[in-house]
C-alpha cells in the first residue's frame, strides 16, 4: 500500500496527524506532511486507512 497525498486539497484539519502520527506530521503553516514515501509498513496500514477514511477533504488516498 502507498499513500497518495494531494497537498492542494488539504485545508489543515490535521485529522491524519491526530489519527496516524507515525505517518503524518504538520508543517509550519498547519498543513499535513506525509512522513512515509513509498510503501507503508504493514504494521501501519490500518493507521493509513484510518487517516484516509477520516480526511474530510479526501486529500489522502491509498493505492495497493
Amino acid at each position: 500500500m502507498r499513500i497518495v497525498f494531494d497537498r492542494s486539497a488539504c485545508v489543515g484539519h490535521n485529522r491524519c496527524y491526530l489519527l496516524a502520527p507515525a505517518l503524518f506530521d504538520v508543517d509550519d503553516e498547519g498543513y499535513a506532511v506525509p512522513l512515509v514515501s513509498g510503501t507503508v509498513p504493514a504494521e501501519l496500514e490500518s493507521a493509513a486507512r484510518l487517516a484516509a477514511d477520516n480526511c474530510p477533504e479526501f486529500a489522502i488516498t491509498l493505492e495497493d
